[in-house]
């Protein structure tokens, strides 16, 4: 890799490392806080539209401002709403504090755009699954030692280790060098995006891909100590295992073409929710965990797809409305998995594993009508930094 996808991954390796400590315990300290299932599934929804209402003007402005500009803003605010969760002593401050951490999502349209026009000579879906890894590999190590901090001084203050190792990844970011913007030719105008069919129809499958493998996710640490009795330490543990299979899955899935991978994504989190329902102990819920990897996976091959299908110089907006219909989807989820938790909380697992199956039917289906096309990936030259 070069210098700027080195930087990049050390500063996504330690960010990794900090929200790797707390965001499995989100439910768990949401439940402390005070609120009960419905309250943290209603949370979760919340977060889903904080991150679902900034990636659309992010990726116009990443076009237009450059990348990295963005990139420094998502950063800041992602640490100053780190040090607002870590100091909340209520439930609605520690609320405006994590709904602030659902806006720096508005960093992954920038941040995509980054890899992509940095990437040198990887593929596409490579590039994107090293980066990827990279912030996996830092989240392997987070949950286990969030678990391990929460068991011995209470969740509170693995907030604060986490917002303290967010500074060093801010500084690690502040190295990149610029890019230049994309101009693309007047005579040569590129297709607007609402008119772009096979852009359009992609964005559907996302958003049903999406939101049927978050489904059981938002409340499973819930799950696992309320229903099946492990521990905050156990739970870190399943986190930590879940991060290596972020890291190892991704690397495998990036060897694959972008749609194959996509759609072993998908059959990896299926399997996740099938043990979830009818594991029987920790060492089937750690295998579970891993596969969960999946998701994380697909998101970064959606991109790897969606390139070929637009204009260079329309990516950074075209990664913001991908990203919309995936916040739209994981604003969605968490409500019904809310109803169904509270109905039976092994509900959630079996109706996610059904849909899944659905889902991989359905986007086979769709990939293998766009593989004469998107499966041309689009070589961009890296430019002159």
């Amino acid at each position: 890799m070069n210098i700027e996808l080195t930087l990049l991954s050390a500063s996504l390796f330690a960010w990794g490392l900090g929200e790797g400590m707390f965001f499995n315990f989100q439910p768990l300290y949401l439940q402390e806080l005070g609120a009960d299932t419905l309250t943290i599934a209603l949370v979760f929804s919340l977060f889903g539209f904080a991150m679902l209402i900034t990636h659309i003007p992010a990726g116009y402005l990443a076009d237009r401002l450059g990348r990295k500009p963005l990139l420094v803003a998502a950063w800041t605010s992602g640490l100053l709403a780190a040090w607002v969760m870590a100091l909340a002593r209520t439930l609605p401050v520690f609320v405006v504090g994590m709904l602030l951490y659902g806006l720096t999502a508005f960093v992954s349209s920038p941040l995509n755009s980054y890899i992509t026009a940095a990437r040198g000579k990887l593929s596409l879906a490579r590039g994107m699954t090293l980066i990827t890894a990279a912030y996996n590999l830092g989240a392997v190590f987070g949950p286990i030692s969030g678990g391990w901090i929460g068991e011995r001084l209470g969740l509170r203050s693995v907030y604060l280790v986490s917002a303290c190792i967010f500074i060093l990844s801010t500084v690690l970011l502040l190295f990149l060098r610029p890019q230049p913007r994309e101009i693309h030719d007047p005579a040569a105008t590129p297709e607007k995006l609402r008119k772009n069919k096979r852009f359009v129809s992609f964005l559907g499958i996302t958003f049903l891909v999406i939101f049927v493998m978050y489904l059981p996710q938002p409340l499973t640490p819930a799950f696992l100590q309320n229903e099946r009795g492990l521990s905050l330490q156990n739970i870190g543990l399943l986190g930590s295992i879940g991060s290596l299979g972020n890291t190892l899955l991704a690397l495998l899935l990036g060897q694959f073409a972008a749609r194959t991978g996509f759609l072993l994504a998908q059959v990896a989190v299926a399997a996740f929710a099938l043990l979830l329902w009818k594991g029987t102990g920790l060492p089937w819920y750690a295998l579970g965990f891993f596969l969960l990897g999946g998701y994380r996976s697909a998101r970064s091959l959606v991109f790897a797809q969606v390139r070929p299908l637009i204009h260079s110089a329309q990516m950074g907006l075209a990664y913001g409305v991908v990203e919309t219909f995936s916040s739209l989807a994981i604003m969605l989820a968490p409500l019904l998995a809310g109803v169904l938790y509270s109905r039976q909380p092994v509900m959630v697992y079996w109706v996610s594993a059904g849909l899944m199956g659905g889902m991989v039917v359905v986007s086979t289906m769709f990939t293998s009508r766009m593989a004469g096309s998107s499966e041309q990936e689009v070589f961009i030259a890296p430019p002159e930094l």
